[in-house]
């Protein structure tokens, strides 16, 4: 081989080596080589809004009828948050339709996210906040591999887990915030069986029974 072709010979395999090496950095940059799952719940949040005509003395017997019949439709229900936004603030509509939300087990909510379109004088509009999580990309199954040869976590790493978080939990903005206590006492109860527990005569206070040898047989 002339020196010629040995010199082209050796740019082709330095060549080759740089894609080589290039790739590799690419791989290492972009796979996961922890135990931290990238495959994260993501919340969205929908509202949903009714306008209703208001009164002096709050909402009428049909305006009421229509908001717990869209509250029926909508499957209103844990996890849902449900407030009020109007220009002009009335004690007696909030009242109304805070009464209707209670018939789901719904407490009104403070202050409304801002919707679309305007309110005309003379009515509320009640907004229905819900939320919901999934996991984006989930299942993935891509990875045409049985084993990863670079040690890294497969792609699809953590979508079992977080994908049945996400469907399971109750309320998905928990995945947010967390729950926030209501400040009411919860323990009464169990502090009751737990002091009548400890109140209660231990059965070995009374000493053994008396037994007769001579008895039986």
């Amino acid at each position: 081989m002339t020196n010629s072709l040995k010199r082209a010979a050796s740019s082709v395999l330095a060549i080759s080596l740089g894609l080589g090496l290039a790739a590799c950095g690419t791989d290492y940059a972009t796979n996961n080589y922890s135990l931290n799952s990238v495959r994260q719940p993501v919340v969205e949040r929908s509202n949903f809004v009714l306008d209703l005509r208001t009164s002096q003395a709050g909402l009428d017997g049909l305006e009421q009828s229509r908001l717990a019949d869209w509250f029926e439709t909508l499957d209103l229900g844990y996890g849902d948050r449900v407030a009020i936004d109007t220009a002009v603030e009335n004690p007696a509509v909030r009242e109304d339709v805070a009464a209707v939300a209670g018939r789901f087990g719904i407490l009104l909510a403070e202050g409304a996210p801002v919707t679309q379109g305007y309110i005309d004088p003379g009515n509320v509009r009640v907004v229905v906040t819900r939320s919901t999580a999934h996991v984006p990309g989930c299942p993935d199954w891509s990875e045409g591999y049985g084993f990863e040869r670079d040690n890294y976590t497969s792609d699809g790493f953590g979508c079992a887990v977080n994908g049945n978080l996400a469907a399971m939990i109750a309320d998905p903005e928990h995945l947010l915030e967390g729950a926030e206590g209501t400040g009411d006492t919860v323990i009464m109860t169990s502090n009751r069986a737990i002091d009548s527990y400890r109140n209660q005569e231990p059965t070995g206070s009374g000493g053994l029974p008396q037994v007769s040898s001579s008895e039986g047989n």
